[in-house]
């Protein structure tokens, strides 16, 4: 057995059990807290890639388990909405080679627009998914993914959270599997899922469901703290850190497998203790699963559904105390860095009294002082639909003045679409799109997209997706290049005559990113790049 003693975040940890388990490649989309998993998966010497969206991530790695061998896939809990589609579908499919989906939930909302819970999804599609409380678990479910993966022929979440997945904890890590070696079997009524084939194909799901629930309830990952008669506490995740250390004397039941749950064990434990209280963060998904079957347990306080829990918050959750909490302090409000370019473009759409339509980015910042130039922000591309809606709908000299905004990572994301839904559906005023083009994927950390010609390690690609070629390919009237800072004249020019005619412009603002030129020459130099 290794006594190896390493201090990893919870992101660290899931890159060394997906190379332990013998994951043939790491594949997903940056996202906060998510980001750090494929890019220490790739410095363990991992083959890794970044995909230009969550979708494609999910359906790369789909492939790659349809060959049978392993996979991960990474994103953030909004990018499973994205990943949605063939999510649902690859439970009726299954897989043969082990697929493991990292999602990585944002409780607080410290980097996210929701606050969803991604849990919803595992029970929504009928998924089994497990949830770590520190990175020695992290490092364990992961390679416990890959084999439940495999025993059922079934894509299993993974559930992290902003604390685990940022967190650094003592992992001693165990032995290392060989990667199973690809080889595609043909098997078209399980992998085509016309209706003839999907409707067996859900009652096997379901089946498996049944198993998996009965596994979970006898050796699933969901030990037993303490043995008081009197509290119970049925928890998971990173709230049963809080709960043990809250409540010392309670018994503590800690799920690791959270769907399906482990109704029988969970009722036992019920029986077992005078009160029980059931502590987790987000939406009251194992209390409500609980009650539904008939377990007793406490109300829940509708105030604690919001924001990370601590040990402070989980003591007056055992107190039943409702009471209005202290305020947070404040903090410093984010604001764009020194010298980026965005401030320029965005001091010339206040300029011209623009309605902006923005979208998810470090440029969303623009929506606080001093610019104050974002109307709307919804989802990643939502900025081109929604100025198009605006566009269609609003009275002529309103109309002119909608403008999208988006950058261009996540122009090649999920802006394409949008395009091409303006060249088919053309609003009478026109409309007009302003590409932030900073030349990377700076709201995550500087990772690269098809439209900077380099790969996730940042070596060249061989190839670029051009953004100008593409919009002009796509049946847009007219794109325009400019540098913000140093031709902001020509910009708003350019900005004018757009707003003014009834043509489909695409306006690129194109300046390198400052903290990826200084990356960029850092790593050219030869030096660490962090």
């Amino acid at each position: 057995m290794s006594t190896e003693r390493n201090l990893l975040s919870g992101n660290e940890a899931v890159a060394l059990g997906a190379m332990h388990a013998g994951c043939a490649l790491g594949v997903g989309y940056p996202g906060t807290p998510s980001t750090e998993i494929l890019e220490n998966y790739s410095k363990l010497g991992g083959k890794a890639q970044w995909s230009p969206n969550e979708k494609v991530a999910a359906e790369v790695g789909i492939g790659v388990a349809f060959s049978g061998t392993r996979t991960l896939v990474t994103m953030k809990h909004v990018g499973l909405n994205v990943a949605a589609d063939p999510f649902f579908t690859v439970a009726y499919t299954g897989v043969t080679g082990g697929m493991v989906m990292a999602v990585a939930d944002d409780p607080g909302m410290a980097s996210s627009q929701n606050e969803q819970d991604s849990r919803n999804y595992a029970r929504a599609a009928g998924v089994p998914m497990l949830e770590p409380a520190d990175s020695q678990e992290a490092y364990e479910m992961t390679k416990l993914a890959f084999e439940l993966s495999e025993r059922w022929n079934i894509p299993v979440l993974l559930r992290l959270c902003t604390r685990v997945c940022h967190s650094k904890t003592i992992v001693v890590p165990g032995d290392s599997t060989d990667v199973p070696q690809a080889n595609y079997e043909r098997n078209i009524q399980q992998r085509v899922m016309i209706p003839g084939y999907a409707r067996p194909a859900h009652k096997a799901l379901r089946n498996k469901l049944v198993e998996m629930e009965a596994w979970n309830n006898t050796a699933g990952p969901n030990p037993i703290f303490g043995d008081s008669t009197k509290l119970g506490i049925i928890t998971n995740g990173v709230s049963a850190l809080h709960t043990l250390e809250a409540a010392p004397d309670a018994k503590v039941l800690k799920l690791g497998m959270v769907y399906p749950l482990p109704m029988k064990a969970i009722l036992d434990f019920i029986g077992s203790v005078d009160d029980c209280i059931v502590i987790e963060e987000g939406d009251p998904f194992i209390q409500t699963e609980v009650q539904a079957a008939g377990g007793k347990v406490r109300p829940r306080l509708e105030r604690y559904r919001f924001g990370e829990l601590d040990v402070v918050r989980v003591k007056r959750i055992i107190a039943n105390d409702n009471s209005e909490e202290p305020a947070p302090p404040r903090g410093k409000p984010p604001q764009l860095c020194d010298g980026c370019p965005h401030g320029a473009s965005f001091g010339i759409l206040k300029k011209l009294g623009c309605i902006v339509t923005g979208d998810i980015g470090c440029y969303t910042l623009s929506v606080l002082p001093p610019y104050e130039t974002m109307d709307t922000c919804v989802c990643m591309g939502a900025s081109i639909g929604i100025g198009l809606g605006m566009r269609h709908v609003l009275p002529e000299e309103q109309a002119r003045k909608v403008v999208s905004v988006i950058g261009d990572g996540t122009f090649m994301h999920s802006g394409l679409t949008g395009v091409a839904d303006m060249v088919c559906n053309r609003p009478e005023t026109g409309h007009v799109i302003v590409i932030l083009d900073n030349g990377t994927t700076a709201m995550t950390g500087l990772q690269e997209h098809p439209g900077t010609g380099k790969k996730l390690d940042h070596l060249p690609s061989g190839k670029t997706v051009s953004l100008e070629a593409t919009c002009e390919a796509m049946g847009v009237d007219k794109v325009v290049i400019v540098d913000p800072q140093r031709e902001m004249d020509e910009f708003e020019r350019a900005m004018k005559e757009a707003m003014a005619s009834n043509d489909l412009t695409v306006v690129i603002a194109r300046r390198p990113c400052i903290l990826a030129i200084v990356r960029d020459a850092k790593f050219e130099r030869g030096e660490t790049v962090r």
